[in-house]
């Protein structure tokens, strides 16, 4: 018997009435990817009771056109994008070759790029800029939200203490959520979230020395570097929000941020919380 489903998505609605009772959950995922390119890792299925993509459809006793709920990012595969040996991976993820990094960053095409950017590009705000505020830009999936956790609505997506993360951070920085595929550009072979086009529209608030980017893929950071923190989600026991409020709050004490190795904030935090 066949089984019918609506994927609602993005503001809009797919229809999928390919499959049958023997096909998974799996099976589904990868028709909602050649309908919407949402990769079936980066897919979270609200209101569906499963944590086993191998769960065949036929189990779950769902009724013609039910609709499903879906949230999740395109996002291309590291492989598709990088495609470095395995054994390089988090070399180049996390720009361990400093002279590729500043290449990308100060290539002119790019630079042409961000320049076409700033001045097409309507940036939607909710609040003006505040005078005297740091600048942190967030990333949704994996960052603040657990998009493979087993929950089944956006509430129980948010990663622990994330309320009191975003309550902290406001604090001291003006906050920009930078999840939209569309951003991520450099070419066709590198896709990057570039700091520059922020920096071009409200440079009178925002510049290197005072801004921060969170995100779980470090290669978004290929363009500006020393402004990137990779986000780890450690489902056992997470509690980096909590931690990296602390962070946030002890660095927006500096002038610049442009001498800090993000990469090693822990260590960091340590060493000012026991001074």
């Amino acid at each position: 018997m066949s089984v019918s489903v609506i994927i609602k998505w993005g503001g809009q609605e797919y229809s999928i009435s390919s499959l049958s009772e023997e096909d998974t959950v799996m099976d589904l995922k990868q028709s909602i990817k050649s309908l919407t390119g949402v990769l079936p890792e980066r897919q979270k299925l609200l209101g569906l009771k499963v944590k086993e993509d191998e769960v065949k459809l036929g189990s779950l006793k769902l009724k013609p056109n039910t609709k499903i709920m879906m949230m999740g990012t395109r996002e291309e595969s590291l492989e598709e994008v990088l495609a470095p040996p395995p054994e390089n991976d988090d070399v180049v993820n996390d720009f361990d070759i400093e002279e590729e990094v500043i290449e990308v960053e100060n290539r002119e095409e790019n630079l042409a790029k961000i320049a076409r950017r700033v001045k097409d590009y309507k940036v939607e705000e909710m609040n003006p800029p505040r005078e005297g505020k740091g600048l942190l830009v967030l990333d949704v999936d994996y960052t603040l939200f657990d998009h493979k956790s087993c929950a089944e609505t956006g509430q129980e997506l948010m990663r622990p203490y994330l309320h009191e993360f975003l309550t902290s951070a406001y604090e001291d920085y003006d906050i920009v959520i930078w999840s939209a595929t569309s951003m991520k550009w450099i070419d066709a072979k590198m896709k990057v979230k570039p700091l520059g086009v922020i920096w071009g529209k409200y440079g009178e608030f925002y510049n290197r020395k005072n801004t921060i980017m969170f995100d779980d893929i470090g290669r978004n950071f290929l363009m500006n570097p020393q402004n990137g923190l990779k986000a780890h989600l450690n489902r056992e026991k997470d509690r980096e929000l909590y931690k990296l409020a602390q962070y946030l709050k002890e660095i927006a004490k500096l002038e610049d941020f442009s001498g800090l190795n993000h990469k090693h904030w822990e260590r960091y935090l340590s060493k000012r919380q026991h001074h």
